[in-house]
């Protein structure tokens, strides 16, 4: 039980390189098998983590008996737990659907795929900022593979913006993490969020500066305008398990602005305390507004998809402006929300993509599907649920964002955005039900083949996440609400974790 905390991290590891060798490389069924037990195994390991967190508080893992800040250590709290979960079974999901012959478009997708949680994973857990580093390359080199798998030139394109974006943001992310070194002398979380506001003056500029760089990278992460360019034609030229599972990447960036910005540059930073809000704020409000207009303008059910990601982006930045502990819990339950709702939709894009011929996805009239009233009733749920509909999930989310707002002016600069996001994604989604299911012949498309079972199986978790959380709303709100008072309280996100003498 002791080794639950890095097993996320060494099982998809282990299996990967396992499935590397012969004869297992060369044996799609036995990869497949392979595969979905490893994620279910981590889906379950993942749940009795965030059981434990619960009952016993946060678990801290050292690698190697070198206590922090000197050695690398792992640390799963409330907030990595539930993302750790989350990517477990987001992964489970795409696994399942991956395996209706959608991992035969290319050489080693299944252990690019697990190489990828394994990155995924490590990010959510590790507790310095050098493995975080570490962490993002594995994942993002992992998705460059991923994302040209099956081949095309709309996907070689894509992935050149992605592999050069990247890139940069990896070189700016070191150049941060020296200045912090040379400032801190240290890049233990814990112990940062302890030195940050002990600095001398003539330091807390380069602290900033190192801070802001960080920012930079974590908003590229995460699609923060004007960085977020990226994210629309990469996420929709990818095959659609791929382009389900980047539904978790952005959180990734996410979380990591909650982390640092909420523990090293929180409220106990002294001259540094907070100094993000004020960039945050303009960012989040226009990241929202050009992903709306975004989803309005797009052609197809994939790029309408990709620009909901940038919303709900820009929905999650909005909480961390607020930078309050409500606003965080609406965040951390709308990440789930948003992450499993973007998931379902990529996947159902690519069935109707097959069922409508040369039309696609695009939002044009087209023949009818051959599964009309199955695919329907799934879009139906799922574009409700990203639209904020009462009573399902993404109305919860939301709600608690909005109410998170303490003071009239912020409420005066983030309703009207957020609310009107709805409203122009509630417009996008009645084009296109009405391009898809209504203006269609009144005959059936037989010709087409039905989807897959494995692909309906998929969907039909993911599109499960959206009432299971207002089913279970009452424990899940309690969950985000202690997850987040737990990020803001340095009695236990920061001194438990370093040694008594620090």
């Amino acid at each position: 039980m002791q080794h639950w905390t890095i097993l996320p991290i060494l099982l998809p590891l282990l299996v990967a390189s396992a499935m590397l060798l012969p004869p297992l490389s060369s044996r799609i069924q036995w990869l497949r098998i392979a595969s979905i037990s490893t994620l279910v195994i981590l889906t379950i390991l993942a749940a009795l983590q965030v059981a434990t967190v619960v009952s016993e508080g946060t678990q801290l893992y050292i690698l190697g008996g070198w206590s922090p800040p000197f050695g690398i250590v792992l640390v799963a709290d409330k907030v990595s737990a539930l993302l750790v979960l989350l990517t477990s079974f987001l992964a489970l999901c795409c696994m399942i659907y991956a395996c209706a012959d959608h991992d035969k478009g290319g050489e080693f997708f299944h252990p690019l795929f697990l190489f990828q949680i394994m990155g995924i994973n490590g990010a959510f857990l590790t507790g310095d900022l050098f493995n975080l580093f570490v962490f993002f390359e594995v994942l993002l080199i992992a998705s460059y593979a991923l994302l040209v798998h099956s081949g095309g030139k709309n996907k070689t394109q894509a992935a050149v913006h992605y592999v050069v974006i990247n890139l940069l943001g990896s070189s700016l992310f070191l150049f941060g993490l020296g200045i912090l070194y040379g400032t801190l002398g240290t890049l233990n979380i814990a112990d940062m969020a302890v030195k940050v506001s002990q600095l001398p003056e003539s330091e807390t500029i380069l602290a900033k500066i190192g801070g802001l760089l960080l920012l930079i990278v974590f908003g590229l992460k995460s699609a923060m305008l004007p960085l977020q360019f990226w994210l629309s034609k990469t996420y929709s030229s990818a095959s659609a398990p791929v382009a389900a599972l980047f539904a978790i990447m952005t959180k990734v960036g996410i979380y990591s602005i909650f982390r640092v910005f909420t523990v090293i540059f929180g409220d106990d930073a002294g001259e540094l305390a907070n100094f993000s809000v004020d960039w945050l704020w303009p960012l989040a409000i226009l990241t929202i507004s050009i992903g709306s207009l975004g989803v309005l303008a797009s052609p197809t059910l994939k790029l309408l998809t990709s620009n909901l990601v940038v919303v709900s982006a820009g929905t999650l930045l909005v909480a961390a402006a607020l930078h309050s502990e409500l606003a965080i819990a609406g965040a951390l339950y709308y990440i789930v929300h948003s992450t499993l709702v973007t998931a379902g939709l990529f996947l159902l894009a690519d069935v109707i993509a097959k069922q409508r011929g040369q039309a696609e996805d695009r939002l044009v009239n087209s023949r009818a599907l051959s599964q009309p009233k199955l695919i329907g009733f799934g879009f139906a749920i799922l574009a409700l649920t990203i639209i904020g509909m009462p009573p399902f999930s993404g109305f919860i989310g939301k709600v608690m964002v909005l109410n998170s707002a303490e003071t009239m002016a912020t409420r005066l600069w983030i309703w009207p955005v957020i609310l009107m996001s709805s409203l122009i994604t509630l417009v996008a989604f009645s084009r296109a039900t009405s391009k898809l299911f209504w203006k269609t012949p009144n005959t059936k498309n037989t010709a087409v083949e039905k989807a897959h079972p494995y692909e309906v199986t998929a969907i039909v978790l993911l599109i499960l996440g959206a009432p299971l959380l207002v089913l279970f709303g009452g424990p899940m709100t309690e969950y985000v609400i202690q997850a987040a008072a737990d990020l803001h309280n340095m009695d236990v996100s920061v001194y438990p974790l370093l040694p008594e003498e620090s």
